[in-house]
């Protein structure tokens, strides 16, 4: 999908893929029939862990092609004096530690009390670091996730009391994203779940992302592990429910 079309004017705008394996039961799928054509919809719901390639491009004052096939991440950049993509960012790591948070404050008070108190301490500087975090956020998943790649830190796309399964569509969203993530050294989970490890239970199933820096990541995840609220745990259980519906 295209991420960020909204702001498509400002340069910022991205489309995310990901490629899974494909499964015996897929070689049917060309067949014009309905029952056909619904368990191919049920065959499509991989977790993360059966995607074998993923990757975006992100459309700004530079035009740059990111993406894994399970063997670490590579960066290439459009060069239109010859037509093709050159390799820019070869082996792409994420720091093990950032010192930049990138989330949409505005709905900061609609959040899982876990993630306020955590934002909070990146803030005061009352971390693990002892420091205050700076804050940066596009408004695009790709834009935003490009900058977490190369500078570190943690990026997140959070539930909250209006959506509390998050926004981000896991089987073509947050699981790709996720694998480029993992793949470049960091994470990506709910909140408290590795977001590869999810099943998806519907084509348009929607989760939270937060994803980043390694030490960033685990130190937010702490703040989930520490919380008694049962809607959370619920939530969290649910997810990893193998209940696929097309």
């Amino acid at each position: 999908p295209t991420v960020g079309s909204a702001p498509v004017r400002l340069a910022c705008a991205g489309t995310i893929f990901g490629v899974y394996e494909e499964t015996e039961s897929m070689e049917n799928c060309m067949v014009d029939e309905v029952a056909v054509d619904s368990q191919c919809i049920f065959n499509t719901l991989q977790p993360g862990t059966s995607l074998v390639a993923s990757g975006y491009c992100l459309y700004s004052s530079s035009c740059l092609f990111v993406f894994t096939v399970g063997n670490g991440v590579n960066g290439f950049t459009y060069d239109r004096s010859i037509g093709e993509f050159v390799l820019t960012h070869p082996n792409m790591q994420v720091p093990k530690r950032g010192k930049i948070y990138s989330f949409n404050e505005a709905n900061r008070w609609l959040w899982d009390k876990p993630l306020q108190e955590y934002i909070t301490a990146l803030q005061t500087g009352e971390n693990e670091m002892k420091s205050q975090y700076s804050a940066r956020y596009i408004g695009s998943m790709v834009g935003d996730v490009h900058r977490t790649l190369l500078y570190g830190g943690i990026f997140g796309y959070p539930s909250d009391t209006k959506n509390k399964d998050g926004k981000l569509r896991l089987l073509y969203e947050a699981a790709p994203m996720a694998l480029l993530m993992e793949q470049a050294g960091g994470m990506a989970l709910t909140g408290k779940t590795r977001i590869l490890d999810l099943p998806p239970q519907a084509v348009h199933q929607r989760v939270p992302f937060l994803a980043g820096s390694t030490d960033d990541v685990m130190e937010m995840k702490s703040y989930y592990d520490a919380s008694e609220d049962p809607e959370i745990i619920k939530r969290c259980l649910a997810r990893l429910e193998d209940d696929k519906r097309a």
